[in-house]
């Protein structure tokens, strides 16, 4: 009798500090900025998985940044500069032969990630690092389960766009508005649900939850990935745990807390 290996792999990557180019901008939904970046610096990037992240660097000063040192304890910025704001994203697409490196912003109005993205032009740069390690997930699970907001929607999507043909997957994602469903490309069988909010505020109601009970799954080992606002999170965590699902197969993550400060 074979032995399944279904062993969640961690491992490290190498962190470099990465200085790019923006190359492009193009909105894709009234609610998301796709920004890819360019440069030779990209040489060497490695992103293995979907939910992988990359710090982003913004100015706290509107000053240009200088390139930081890494020591031991973390980056140490020259005397005299104001340390930058920090938030994390998903690396949605890295072409190693062009080194372009996709990065979608919801844009929100507030926060240093989305006013960065909302008023980014061409031949802008920015500054970013990591990813600083990745979760190996096998694909020896017989189905997946996919469930976010619009600000997990870039790792869901890639997701989507990398599963094996002969994988099928439920992805749950909740958005702003019909208009902000995305076309994603796949081979796999995979049933997409979109929960519009139409007009609530994020995270106000927990919009996701109750689809995700009402989702047959299908049969045989799945493994789940739960992201977004957190209160979301540990309920559909806690849901999934109740219908019997391994704790060891549900990655949830907690994007964002509601009433805080945002990206």
């Amino acid at each position: 009798m074979d032995v399944i290996n279904r062993t969640i792999e961690r491992i490290r990557l190498e962190v470099r500090i990465r200085v790019l180019t923006v190359a492009s901008v193009t909105d894709i939904t009234p609610h998301m900025r796709r920004i890819r970046l360019a440069g030779p610096e990209l040489e060497g990037f490695r992103s293995p998985n979907h939910a992988d992240h990359i710090k982003l660097f913004f100015p706290a000063d509107g000053k240009p940044l200088p390139r930081p040192e890494r020591h031991p304890d973390g980056l140490v910025w020259p005397d005299g500069t104001a340390k930058p704001l920090m938030r994390d994203y998903t690396p949605r697409y890295f072409d190693p032969e062009a080194l372009t490196l996709d990065v979608d912003f919801v844009l929100h109005g507030d926060g240093p990630a989305s006013s960065w993205a909302t008023s980014a032009r061409v031949g802008d740069t920015l500054m970013i690092g990591g990813p600083r390690g990745s979760v190996i997930v096998p694909e020896a699970f017989e189905w997946y389960l996919l469930v976010g907001d619009e600000t997990a929607l870039p790792a869901i999507g890639r997701r989507i766009e990398e599963l094996p043909a002969d994988k099928p997957a439920i992805a749950i994602i909740e958005v702003p508005e019909k208009a902000d469903e995305q076309v994603i490309q796949t081979s796999a069988p995979v049933e997409i649900h979109w929960v519009h909010r139409n007009g609530l505020e994020a995270g106000a109601q927990n919009l996701l939850l109750p689809k995700v009970a009402e989702m047959a799954f299908p049969p045989g080992v799945g493994y789940a990935f739960v992201a977004g606002e957190a209160e979301m999170n540990r309920s559909v965590k806690a849901h999934l745990l109740a219908r019997g699902l391994n704790p060891e197969y549900i990655r949830a993550s907690g994007y964002w807390v509601k009433g805080e400060a945002g990206e």
